[in-house]
This record gives C-alpha cells, structure tokens and sequence, in this order.
C-alpha cells in the first residue's frame, strides 16, 4: 500500500473521533459563530449615554437594549454548548458603530441604531426591538410645538444619526431652508447645545429624548412635541454576510417578545423608574410595539 494511503488510514480515526468530540454546531458554516467560537469570547458593542437603551451608571452597562443583548449572549452560549463562554463589553460612538460592526471588531452591537435600507449596504440587522418617532425636544415656554414653527429657528441633532439626515434632507428640499441645523458629538452634547441656548430645539427619537430628562431630572422646563417627523426601527447591528449567527440572534430576540419576557424587559426601562436618578420615563407600550411583540419582524421603515 502507498505511503499516503497508509497514512490516510492511520489518520481516519483520530479525525472521526476529533468531529464527535465537537459540538454539533462547530461546523455549520457561521463566520462570526466560528470566530467566537476560536476567541474564546462574545464581543458585544455597548453605547456609553443612549438611556434608557444602552447606558453606563455606576460602572456598569445596563439598559433596555442591553438586557435584550444579554439574553442573546446566553442564546449563543447555548447554541455553540459553551455556558462559561466569557463577555467583552466593547465601547461605540454613532460615529464609529458600523465600521465596528462589520470589520468584525464586535460580534453584535444593540443599542440604539436605526435600521433602515441604506444602512443594509454596510451591515446586518437583526428583528426590529424597538420602534420611535423622531420629535423636538424645546422649552416649555418656547412656543415651539412642531416641526412648522421650526422655520428660522436653531436645530442642534447628535451627528450620524437618522434624525441629522432627516433635518439636512428638509433643509436641502428647502423645507427648513431659513433654519440652521447644527450637530452634535452625542445627545448629551445636543441637550447642553440646546440648554444653553445655542439652539432653539433637539430633534430626535422620542425615547432618547426622554432619557436625556430623566438623565438630568429637569423635565418641568422641557417638553418633547411635535408629530414625528419620521418613524425609526431599531435593531441590533451584525455581520451583514452571515444569516446563520442571523437566525440565532433572531430567534432569541423572538423567543423574548413571544413569551412575554420583553414586555416585562420594556415595563421596567420605560414605565418605572430608572437609574442614575431613579427618575420614570412614564412611556407605556405604544400599540406599534405590541404589534411588534406579536409579530417579530425585521423590516425598516424605509
């Protein structure tokens, strides 16, 4: 028998016995399952400021978005059979969460982000876990109730987010053409822009709005108003090539909405109070959000 041959049958059995050892799911053609599954580690991409979504108080990352992550990560502990499969928290900016995300420097990043279909060309996105309507926040005694009294007014939007690229379209449509937008670095950013008065209203998504009151506990001054200018899905962002870690995060977050699980996670981030200063956000489920639920799905609004 050939040299090679010998050595073929020589090594068939270690091989046969190497693939029983691994776990069924080692090889069924996930990049990024395989890449956790080599570093040892989930990575997962976490917002410093976004309340009530993806936040840090007292050193730690916590939030609506955050919990929901967390049940992923326990999904795909399970799916790859690793209980002990270990957690790195990893900082993102708006600036920098897509390039994250898709050189593969976090494995999933669940906070805040917009899901819509000029995003797809640079990343996945996993079912929608919340849905927003973009609006104004101004000074109770502004005068300002919406979009219309807007007209040469300041705008201060936090850069690299949906709401930026809504303004500047109005803007260019020549819509808000006498207003002046300015952006941001983060919302906390545009709140001092806006308290300061270097802008006469903070355009945004309801609920980040409302996070940045509670955040300060300074919600007689202000009031969020005005018909949303635009509806926004959020969802977690992922590998945008690889539709098996897809359908494992989808399942998870399906499973949570399903089972009534992510209603209990909803309650305790928008209708009770929340950390740092134990202030209520008092946002009761909108009947978009039960739908959502119901229904899990991952379609973008456009």
């Amino acid at each position: 028998m050939p040299a090679y041959r010998l050595l073929r049958h020589a090594l068939l059995p270690l091989l046969l016995a190497f693939g029983q050892a691994l776990p069924a799911h080692a090889a069924e053609g996930s990049a990024v399952l395989e890449r956790i599954r080599g570093e040892g580690e989930f990575r997962l991409g976490y917002r410093s400021a976004s309340i009530p979504f993806s936040y840090v108080a007292d050193g730690e990352v916590i939030g609506y978005s955050n919990e929901l992550a967390l049940q992923v990560v326990e999904a795909v502990r399970r799916h790859l059979q690793l209980p002990d499969l270990p957690l790195r928290l990893v900082p993102i900016t708006p600036h920098n969460r897509m390039a994250m995300v898709s050189s593969g420097r976090v494995d999933l990043e669940c906070g805040s982000t917009t899901h819509n279909r000029e995003r797809e060309a640079q990343v996945g996105f996993s079912n929608t876990i919340f849905i927003a309507g973009t609006r104004l926040m101004v000074r109770a005694d502004s005068g300002i109730r919406d979009f219309s009294d807007l007209v040469g007014r300041r705008i201060v939007t936090t850069a690299g987010t949906t709401s930026e690229t809504v303004l500047r379209r109005a803007f260019n449509s020549g819509e808000l053409a006498s207003a002046t937008i300015v952006s941001a670095r983060d919302h906390a950013e545009s709140f001092m822009v806006l308290a300061a008065g270097r802008a006469d209203a903070f355009m945004m998504d309801d609920a980040l709005l409302h996070g940045e009151l509670a955040k300060r506990g300074e919600g007689g001054r202000w009031i969020v108003t005005g018909t949303p200018r635009s509806y926004e899905a959020y969802a977690c962002m992922l590998d945008r090539s690889d539709p098996t870690f897809k359908k494992v995060v989808d399942e998870a977050l399906a499973g949570l909405m399903r089972s009534g699980e992510a209603a209990r996670i909803y309650a305790r981030w928008f209708t009770q109070p929340i950390p740092p200063l134990g202030h209520n956000l008092n946002l009761p489920m909108s009947s978009a959000m039960q739908t959502l639920y119901a229904t899990p799905n991952d379609t973008p609004f456009d």
